[in-house]
């Protein structure tokens, strides 16, 4: 049946709705029910609707962390408010923006206002509200080092919820509202950032990428221009071939375990993590598995990247789990070392 959609002032009603063009995967799914929410304050109206009150509930941005592996039986919530609010004091700034802006649009307006910090998380899919859910990295940052703190509906104690950086428990790819995505709509985050901060080149590329570029000194701009023609030239585009960047999050495992791999495999990456475990590189271990673009059917891996799961067309999101899985099993049966997916699985 075709949606009907409603406007009921702050948010949209619209039941039935596709979801092929609400997530990057571009996978064939539905909604019982989509709300694209355009004032946060109407949130207590629009979960106290019946429809709404009386199901599940899923927090949506540009869809870019989730694999629909079959219909939503209930109401999809997206995030659709706006606005940047800056308090500037000549060396930091506290900014606070609305969870639907675009992620990538933000980093590059404060850029262009001087500040630095996020430049290596440019290019990144996705929303603002998404972006301390996952706790977003990449070149070396993550999204946390910069959050003074997140604004969120709580939904268990029906109020607005102001959670500092602690409070928002940020670790490797996972958050309280990761943990709890049930309770938590987020609905703004505030950022610290300075105008002059260490510069991130030693991760994937960076510097030599700068020395293409004929770069000596490089300034914020610089870097996140090298990260955009490294992310460029390494992942596919969503626009081209349906994904979700890296699907797998690089897995942490005991200093031992890496140690035994290592002297077997000396180009495994093995990064050292504050608690003394060692962070691997799940793109050389699905690779040196022989998954490197492999495909089955519409499912497969990238031949450019070995951490993203494609699309080549018409898959469904059963299919491309059933093969995320066959990668999962194949990892762990030659290395002894159990992937996990990044994003959020529904049905």
């Amino acid at each position: 049946m075709p949606s009907e959609r409603i406007d009921m002032g702050g948010y949209t009603l619209s039941d039935n709705a596709p979801l092929t063009h609400r997530n990057t995967l571009r996978v064939a799914a539905q909604a019982r029910l989509l709300a694209e929410v355009r004032d946060a304050a109407k949130l207590p109206e629009l979960l106290a609707y019946p429809a709404v009150r009386s199901g599940k509930v899923l927090v949506l941005g540009e869809g870019s962390n989730v694999l629909f592996a079959g219909d939503f039986d209930g109401t999809v919530m997206a995030m659709a408010t706006q606005g940047v609010q800056v308090e500037a004091d000549g060396e930091r700034a506290r900014i606070a923006v609305a969870a639907g802006e675009r992620w990538d649009d933000f980093v590059r307006w404060t850029l262009g206002q001087g500040f630095a910090g996020l430049e290596n998380l440019i290019l990144i899919p996705g929303t603002v509200g998404a972006a301390p859910i996952q706790n977003i990295g990449a070149y070396g940052t993550e999204v946390a080092e910069f959050i003074e703190s997140v604004e969120a509906w709580d939904t268990r104690e029906q109020r607005v919820a102001t959670l500092d950086n602690a409070a928002c428990a940020f670790a490797y790819r996972d958050s309280v509202f990761k943990c709890e995505p049930d309770r938590y709509v987020v609905t703004a985050v505030r950022f610290s950032l300075p105008r002059q901060h260490e510069l991130r080149l030693d991760y994937a590329g960076i510097r030599e990428e700068l020395r293409r570029m004929g770069v000596d000194k490089p300034a914020p701009f610089h870097v996140a221009e090298a990260v955009i023609h490294l992310r460029t030239r390494k992942l596919p585009d969503p626009a081209v071939i349906g994904n979700a960047g890296s699907f797998f999050k690089n897995p942490v495992v005991d200093a031992a375990l890496a140690e035994a791999l290592q002297r077997d495999h000396p180009e495994l990456t093995a990064w050292p993590q504050p608690d003394g475990r060692r962070k691997l590189s799940a793109a050389w271990l699905i690779e040196a598995a022989g998954f490197k673009g492999r495909r089955e059917g519409d499912a497969g891996i990238s031949n450019r990247h070995a951490l993203v799961l494609v699309n080549h067309g018409h898959a469904s999101g059963a299919e491309l789990w059933a093969f995320a899985q066959q990668v999962i099993e194949g990892v762990q049966a030659k290395f002894g070392v159990r992937l996990e997916p990044e994003p959020r699985v529904i049905g």
